[in-house]
């Protein structure tokens, strides 16, 4: 997998910039960072010789010199380099992509599992997860399971036993700060068992906008069921099932999804396949 900054993190503490030599990091698309004066935070999309084009979850786009400012990774400052493979004599074309963006494994047998789990909670949102990552997953061996509600997480837990190299990644929906999710979650971490989530209400937000032909996701008044309202204000049928396949067939790649959902499971792919996870 590659490596990516995975923005913030409501159960993250404060992170200070280390002192030093700026460490060199490779602008793949889909790495999140913010410029030097934090006033734009965004995903590369594009690469070219001396720029970076960045794109912030409503879908604006910026260009920043790679050189001389730095940018902030995770919260520190590093420098931007361009990816070799988009370099001349670059191995560009060597190898496919997945739909994550990572570059293709080739085929083999298949690979047994790790003892390290993710667990994601809401039905949609394991199927985004298997629709963006599967490819990736099967092969580094991670089993994804379905958490019907982060009530349950506790119980999981303890039922998993983590340990070294054997450890648990858990998706939220919907975890914001200070709410019970939040409580429930930070109880429940450990160096074995890492939980985040993503702040949108419903993850059919997490979704760009664009790719489903509308402009913005609508507001929907409070006591409003969001889903159904949702619906009615884009003027699709009232049929939450029908429209959740529509979107899901129209994400094809990780582009199509925001950062906030991107830099949470790759968050937790990377923890699961540490070194000691198992």
């Amino acid at each position: 997998m590659r490596s990516r900054d995975y923005g913030q993190d409501v159960l993250a503490g404060g992170r200070r910039p280390r002192r030093g030599q700026l460490r060199r990091v490779a602008a793949q698309r889909g790495l999140v960072v913010e410029d030097a004066a934090g006033e734009f935070c965004g995903a590369v999309v594009f690469c070219e010789k001396d720029a970076v084009t960045l794109e912030d979850r409503h879908g604006r786009r910026r260009v920043f010199p790679l050189a001389p400012a730095p940018f902030l990774l995770a919260g520190q400052p590093v420098m931007l380099v361009r990816p070799a493979e988009d370099r001349p004599g670059g191995d560009s074309g060597a190898a496919g992509r997945t739909a994550s963006g990572s570059v293709a494994a080739p085929p083999g047998r298949a690979k047994v599992a790790r003892a390290s789990r993710i667990y994601v909670e809401g039905r949609h949102d394991a199927e985004l997860v298997e629709k963006i990552w599967g490819d990736d997953l099967r092969d580094v061996g991670v089993v994804v399971e379905y958490l019907g509600g982060v009530d349950d997480l506790p119980a999981i837990v303890a039922e998993f036993s983590p340990g070294p190299g054997c450890r648990l990644g858990v998706l939220v929906d919907h975890l914001v700060d200070g709410s019970k999710e939040s409580r429930l979650a930070a109880s429940v971490q450990s160096a074995h068992v890492l939980v985040t989530g993503h702040p949108f209400i419903d993850v059919w937000a997490a979704v760009k906008p664009a790719v489903l032909g509308i402009p913005a996701w609508p507001r929907i008044p409070p006591g409003t069921p969001w889903k159904e309202g949702v619906l009615a204000a884009v003027g699709w049928p009232p049929d939450t099932a029908a429209a959740w396949q529509r979107i899901l067939r129209s994400v094809t790649r990780f582009t199509d999804l925001e950062p906030e959902f991107l830099g949470r499971v790759e968050e937790l792919i990377d923890f699961v396949t540490a070194p000691d996870g198992g």
